[in-house]
């Protein structure tokens, strides 16, 4: 099973002193994070994409890829990649180019987002947000397996005898997980091509998301791509952590109450109760992390959002050192001892390959305008 840490960029005031970090600090700020999570064991760092303040992942293959160029082992993603108003050749080429330049610790999660002006931003209309996920999906996926790829459809220009470059590394395009918090159409998209789907888990009660990872599993069998407890499931979590259970409730209280996603609204109280976020000790966040279990079966990755709502990164990088040397060591040893066999590990670039019958070189040195196939080429 595979650990680690999400990231919204959000540029927040501290409520405790009145201070919000500038935008540099915070970029920065999310590259310490990174690093912080390999230091301490953990597998994955993902950074969302957003286009507006207070955001500043605006471009996350640039950050991921000088967070690759730091470190050996992390498995680098995206928290979102905004399907709907990215174009897809775009994406086709800048994470294929990514995933050379990392040595395969990429991958990506399909999303819409929850900014609605973006779409206008990027000359889309967010009526149509559901059919240019489908759309725009149907066409990556293309670009990533088929050398040229003819293409027609509603939402950009047609496309002849195109080959979008670099090809995949290995011939493995990047896995693929699509996320939603509410749209039972994207955990049937996820499903119908056998990819991962992954639940923000966060605002949402146990029962909600239960719903929909249970219509993905049964949809994922329906395809054919194996039995509904070998379907891809990740889950997000919410945890803040001290020593004493009681410190922690009392240092996170105020940046509850002023976060801008849900200050002012139900209490930490209620929404401890109520949703996945977990304020206490390690060993609290252990056993809560263990029931997730319970209603959503065995599942492949677990991130934790922990650097929002104004929190310093000193604060966070504390947080980071608890995860990994308290939680994770003991949530790995559990997961595993309950997971069927037959039930798979997370994807990764080496599984991918292997499961593919091994590396090839993808590179295509030229197309017949005519034929639209390859010259063969001695390598």
């Amino acid at each position: 099973m595979q650990f680690g840490i999400f990231s919204v960029g959000d540029v927040t005031v501290d409520p405790t002193n009145g201070r919000a970090p500038t935008e540099r600090e915070r970029i920065k700020a999310m590259v310490a994070i990174a690093l912080k999570a390999e230091e301490v064991g953990l597998d994955v760092f993902a950074t969302g994409e957003h286009h507006n303040p207070p955001f500043v992942p605006s471009s996350p293959t640039t950050m991921l890829g000088y967070i690759a160029a730091r470190t050996e082992r992390l498995l680098l993603s995206t928290a979102t990649t905004l399907i709907t108003t990215n174009d897809p050749v775009k994406i086709a080429e800048d994470y294929a180019m990514l995933q050379h330049l990392a040595d395969g610790r990429v991958d990506l999660m399909m999303g819409r987002g929850n900014t609605g002006p973006v779409y206008p931003w990027f000359g889309k209309d967010i009526r149509a947000g559901i059919p240019l996920a489908i759309e725009n999906y149907d066409l990556l996926h293309r670009l990533w397996r088929e050398d040229v790829v003819d293409w027609k459809g509603r939402f950009r220009t047609p496309l002849q005898s195109f080959t979008s470059t670099p090809r995949p590394l290995d011939g493995v395009p990047p896995f693929v997980w699509h996320g939603s918090i509410r749209s039972p159409e994207i955990a049937e998209q996820a499903a119908y091509y056998g990819d991962g789907f992954f639940h923000n888990h966060i605002f949402w009660p146990k029962e909600h998301t239960q719903r929909m990872v249970n219509l993905y599993r049964q949809r994922f069998e329906h395809y054919g791509h194996g039995s509904a407890d070998q379907a891809i499931v990740g889950l997000g979590g919410q945890v803040f952590m001290r020593k004493n259970s009681q410190d922690a409730v009392r240092e996170f209280r105020p940046y509850f109450d002023n976060a801008p996603v849900y200050g002012h609204g139900p209490s930490l109280e209620e929404f401890t109760t109520e949703t996945p976020l977990t304020v206490g000790s390690p060993q609290q966040v252990i056993d809560r992390t263990l029931s997730f279990r319970d209603y959503v079966g065995d599942y492949q990755r677990q991130l934790f959002l922990m650097d929002h709502a104004g929190l310093p990164l000193k604060t966070v990088l504390e947080q980071l050192d608890l995860l990994g040397e308290e939680v994770v060591p003991v949530l790995r040893k559990e997961f595993d001892s309950m997971r069927p066999a037959h039930v798979p590990a997370a994807p990764t670039h080496a599984s991918l390959v292997a499961a593919a019958g091994g590396a090839k070189d993808s590179t295509v040195h030229a197309v017949d305008d005519v034929t639209g196939k390859a010259p063969e080429v001695n390598r």
